[in-house]
């Protein structure tokens, strides 16, 4: 088995022998997470449509509230312990959650649940989803080099593309025959396997790339990733790239919630097919992920790969301007997720790995998670404020155009500033070793 996945590693991607296992392991923990998220993934998108528009901006505050949080959480967790330590103690938490929403699921009456249950279960997944990636490619940052996440990302984000497809399929093909209850202990024995990946990666795989202290804690204050980042061009950039990001993954997300709240009304049907956007996002996610990610990321660099998603984006909202139809967003939603997955995130990744380590973890965590949410507020309330002055879908869709056309030049900028850092990190390690020598 070992040597059909080392020979079938080498024909897809550029693998050198000492990587293998920790390129394969790390296949592993993405699939599982991902598959425990898009478990209940369509859960919370349900939950959302439910309750319609007007009442999104609200758990959506409450999704930043949470974050807050779980950040200072998470930050003085990482200050204090190994990441072989803190990372199965983060999902392990998570897991606990899961078990308690369970429970309030058959204890508490449907009304109440409905009404009190499903809107803190939305915030709670909203949170979660954003931790539990954001802690996984902390740790890929934190494992593999510049050169490294080029050749290797691509692969591993199939990992969770493929788990994705598998969360989604469970949940479309048995939404209406068991419990929202049952689908969260699925998602709780998913997350337990990504818990237990942890301590089988190679404890020297980081030493053989030349840091000798990747396993000992971080230390330093939780708050430390925020002054970075006030300090940081480059830092700054990336909340600015992710806030627009959301922002725009926010007004499409509404714009989706508003079509099938009113074009979908039975409550199975509006889960099933979200479930189904879900699997179609990924299974087309894995075939840019295999055949152009890897290819991509080496031939136009990060920053133009960074460059394809913006103007994806431009041009879908321009296209819902014209037709506001949910067969052309369900298609815009498609493209722009399997985008992201495929291209963005890979190469978003990158620029992470040319910081220093404690920034990996610390500011990493408050861009992927805070930022995002941020981004979220700004979207939710703009979209809501857009609404109440009586402009439709279309006109929402048209204002997005010129943030879209910034966020292009920021991704250039972006894209730029990682390669002559990179290329900085690289000259500093061969004078050490010229040094040494």
């Amino acid at each position: 088995m070992r040597r059909l996945l080392n020979s079938f590693g080498r024909r897809i991607v550029d693998v050198r022998p000492h990587e293998v296992r920790a390129m394969w392991l790390a296949f592993l923990f993405h699939f599982v997470v991902l598959a425990g998220y898009y478990v209940i993934r369509p859960i919370r998108d349900e939950i959302g449509a439910d309750r319609g528009v007007e009442k999104l901006p609200w758990m959506y505050t409450g999704t930043l509230v949470g974050m807050l949080v779980a950040n200072a959480l998470y930050g003085a967790i990482v200050a204090r312990m190994s990441r072989r330590r803190f990372l199965p103690i983060a999902y392990r938490f998570a897991i606990a959650n899961l078990f308690v929403f369970f429970l309030l699921m058959r204890l508490m009456p449907p009304a109440q649940a409905r009404s009190v249950l499903a809107p803190c279960f939305f915030v709670w997944v909203s949170v979660f989803n954003l931790f539990a990636t954001t802690m996984f490619w902390s740790f890929m940052a934190d494992l593999f080099t510049p050169e490294q996440g080029k050749r290797l990302f691509g692969l591993i984000a199939v990992g969770g593309s493929l788990g994705g497809i598998l969360g989604g399929l469970v949940t479309s093909s048995l939404a209406g025959k068991l419990s929202t209850g049952v689908f969260l202990l699925i998602s709780a024995a998913l997350i337990e396997i990504a818990a237990q990946s942890v301590r089988f990666f190679p404890s020297d795989f980081r030493k053989h790339n030349g840091n000798a202290a990747a396993e000992e804690p971080i230390g330093g204050r939780f708050w430390e990733g925020a002054v970075h980042i006030a300090r940081s061009p480059y830092l700054f950039g990336l909340v600015l790239f992710i806030i627009i990001y959301t922002v725009t993954n926010t007004w499409a997300y509404f714009q989706q919630a508003d079509l099938t709240q009113h074009q979908l009304q039975d409550r199975a049907a509006r889960t099933s097919f979200l479930a189904n956007i879900d699997i179609a996002v990924n299974a087309i996610t894995v075939l840019i992920q295999l055949f152009l990610t890897g290819r991509l990321l080496k031939w136009l660099g990060v920053g133009v790969t960074l460059l394809l998603m913006p103007l994806l984006s431009g041009v879908g909202f321009i296209a819902l301007g014209f037709a506001p139809l949910l067969a052309v967003l369900a298609t815009f939603q498609i493209l722009r997720r399997a985008a992201g997955f495929a291209l963005l995130r890979p190469a978003r990744e990158i620029l992470f790995t040319v910081l220093r380590r404690e920034d990996k973890y610390k500011a990493k965590s408050l861009i992927d998670t805070f930022g995002y949410r941020l981004g979220d507020q700004v979207g939710a309330w703009s979209y809501g404020g857009l609404h109440e002055l009586g402009l439709g879908l279309s006109a929402t869709s048209y204002l997005a155009v010129p943030l879209v056309a910034f966020w292009c030049g920021l991704s250039l900028w972006l894209g730029r500033r990682q390669s002559a850092m990179a290329d900085q990190r690289s000259g500093l390690k061969t004078e050490r070793v010229a040094a040494s020598s």
